[in-house]
């Protein structure tokens, strides 16, 4: 049955005449006709990379940054603002409020220690360059040890940047596993990297250091039970449980590893992730940027792994 509603003949109309338009038109791209403009299924083709007449395989060793991504359990939330966006303004321009020590970064002397150089006076060559992707798998809270690196597939040589898998990327996320369970480097084994020449040392883990080294159970001074210090105090109880013992007798020190590592000009990546499984047991070439940043106390980088193709 149909429904006869009659229109008032005073009823403003609609027009009439707007009908099988394109919606791909200059006024989405700037004004240009839409024949000059690309498609984006091509830009994430994968192009080959060639280095002086020798073809590489790129592997991504960096976790991704941006909205809810795993913090350190300390750090503000990352917040995202964006200025400009397609609807409005035909162009999208964000803008970001985080610390650089987020997902996969690199510490810069001067987050540790005062006096020492920051980001942008940092010689580019330290975060490139010849290197070995070794595998030294870690439970809860063990340590790498001096021994361990001396035995490493490929061999650590001087010059090399190392990049130690511990396993410990599988439980990457915002999980108190990833966070506060995770193993670390013992002090020995920072120094025997400073030592045999190394230039940079990464790590699949939350820090350079252990993470009862570091404000999660780190106090002032030593016998200092000043709660307001720690991030994780639960932490604290955990290990007495678990050893009888006040962490903070057996680790005194406030990330010793970041100091010992980077005030010999050892650069240090945290998080490292991604395809890190695909390039372990292998010598490539590694590269981490940071940014230039003028005062800098680190910096979110996008870590790579190059192997020749074969």
């Amino acid at each position: 049955m149909k429904h006869s509603i009659e229109i008032p003949p005073d009823l403003p109309r609609s027009p009439k005449h707007i009908k099988g338009l394109s919606v791909d038109t200059p006024y989405l791209h700037g004004m240009l006709d839409p024949k000059w403009i690309g498609k984006p299924e091509d830009i994430l083709k994968k192009p080959p990379l060639k280095l002086f007449g020798r073809e590489f395989e790129v592997y991504d060793l960096s976790w991704p940054f941006g909205f809810h991504a795993p913090l350190w359990p300390y750090f503000e939330d990352i917040h995202f603002d964006r200025i400009h966006y397609h609807s409005k303004s035909r162009v999208l321009t964000q803008r970001i409020t985080t610390v650089m020590h987020v997902t996969t970064h690199a510490d810069s002397p001067a987050h540790v220690e005062e006096g020492f150089p920051t980001t942008d006076q940092i010689p580019v060559e330290r975060y490139m360059g010849e290197g070995v992707v070794v595998s030294i798998p870690k439970g809860k809270w063990e340590f790498i040890t001096v021994e361990e690196l001396e035995k490493a597939e490929p061999s650590i040589e001087p010059g090399d940047m190392v990049i130690i898998n511990t396993g410990w990327h599988r439980y990457w996320g915002d999980t108190v596993k990833y966070f506060c369970y995770s193993p670390g480097l013992s002090i020995e084994a920072a120094w025997w990297l400073v030592k045999r020449g190394v230039k940079a040392v990464g790590l699949d883990t939350q820090a350079l250091d252990h993470p009862l080294y570091t404000r999660e159970v780190w106090s002032q001074g030593p016998g200092t039970l000043d709660e307001r210090n720690i991030v994780v105090p639960w932490l604290v109880e955990e290990y007495k449980k678990t050893f009888g013992r006040d962490p903070r007798e057996d680790f005194p020190y406030w990330e010793p590893c970041h100091r010992i590592l980077l005030t010999h000009g050892v650069m240090g990546y945290e998080n490292v992730g991604g395809d890190i499984d695909k390039v372990t047991g292998k010598r490539c070439i590694l590269i981490g940027l940071p940014l230039k940043w003028v005062q800098g106390d680190g910096s979110i980088v996008r870590l790579i792994a190059l192997v020749e193709k074969k």
